[in-house]
This record gives C-alpha cells, structure tokens and sequence, in this order.
C-alpha cells in the first residue's frame, strides 16, 4: 500500500531527462538491460516500468502504486500476459497521472503541472521505443478515470503527442457502460486487443 506523503508540487522534481539517464545505468538493485524503471527508485511518481524489446505494448492505467522490476503486482502480471499472447515482445507501463498512490482516492485534488509535464516527455519516450513506427497503446484505465476531473484532460494531451508518432490506441475486454475501457486484472492473457477511438471516447464522457 502507498499512501501520497503529500502533494507532488511540495517536491524537487525529478526531471524526465535526467531520470532516464539514471535509469539507463547499471544498477545494483535490477537488471537494466531487462527492466525499463523511471526514477529507478521507490518514490513519490513514477514515469515508466517495462521490460525492454522493440516492440512494446505500452499500457495506460491511471497512476502508479507499489510495482517495481522483479516485483510485479497482479496488474502489472496479468499486462505483461496479455501483451506476450498478442505479439509483443516486451511491455511498458505507463500511467495517465504519475503520482503513486495504491488507491486513486488519495491522489491529489489539482494536477501538478510540473508533473504532468515531464510525464508527457516520458510518454514521448515511451512511444518512441517501438520500432515498427506505429506504437500500440492500450487504454486500460477502467472507470478509474472518474475519479479526478483533470485526468481525461491529460489523456487528451497523450492523444496529441501520440499523434506525432502514429500510435495506435487499443483496449482489451467489454466496455462498461460508460464506455470507459477495461482495467488489466482479471482480464484473460489470451484477451485480444481490439481498435479504441480514445477522443471519441473522450468526447462522450459527461
């Protein structure tokens, strides 16, 4: 369990850049030529957890909690399922939000834009991981999404940089009833991904 100690904008922020050069280092605590974690330590956020490849299935919940490399939580397992069985070769995880808080009820009230912001250079990252040219991502934030009014405003700033890099959007499993895509756990590994047109997804939210 992780309870926010705080809000994000009382904290020195890590920049993306700069975490990810820390990342891409030998570490003595995972395997990096395995394992993709941005900041590559516990912390208050988190940009990115995966394994690497070429072609990735990039994820989208909507924050991070407790999952690091070797220790991946039933989410993060039952991602990494799904992914292998459709083709990929790796996964990434991503986040619409990067504050890490186990349940979405403790998330901030106000995004912090600061965070927001090194979070859309991760997702740039993220995307350009694939080597295909089209990177799939999969909405898999389930009616989570409701629970922070700025939250489907950053999936539309995710929409618009992974519209520079040709990603393709896709959720996996039914629908609820407002339309909002699947969460991971207790999907079936053999799932497939099916097409998600995420803005008008966005346009129908009330």
């Amino acid at each position: 369990m992780h309870i926010p100690s705080g809000d994000t904008a009382l904290l020195d922020l890590v920049p993306f850049d700069g975490a990810l050069r820390a990342a891409l280092a030998p570490s003595p605590d995972y395997d990096t030529t395995q394992w993709l974690y941005v900041p590559n330590y516990y912390g208050e956020y988190r940009y990115i957890l995966g394994t690497r490849g070429e072609h990735p299935l990039i994820c989208i919940g909507v924050n991070p909690s407790t999952a690091a490399p070797g220790d991946l939580d039933p989410t993060l397992k039952s991602v990494e399922r799904v992914a292998l069985h459709n083709g990929y070769d790796s996964f990434i995880m991503f986040n619409v939000y990067a504050q890490r808080a186990t349940r979405p009820e403790d998330m901030e009230r106000a995004c912090n834009a600061a965070l927001h912001a090194e979070n859309m250079r991760a997702f740039d990252y993220a995307l350009s991981l694939d080597k295909s040219g089209a990177p799939a991502v999969w909405a898999a934030w389930g009616a989570v999404i409701e629970k922070r009014d700025y939250l489907p405003r950053c999936v539309r700033d995710m929409i618009a940089v992974g519209e520079k890099r040709n990603a393709r959007w896709f959720s996996a499993g039914k629908r609820t009833k407002a339309g909002h895509p699947h969460h991971p756990l207790y999907l079936r590994k053999d799932s497939p991904l099916d097409p998600f047109d995420v803005g008008a997804y966005l346009d129908a939210l009330k």
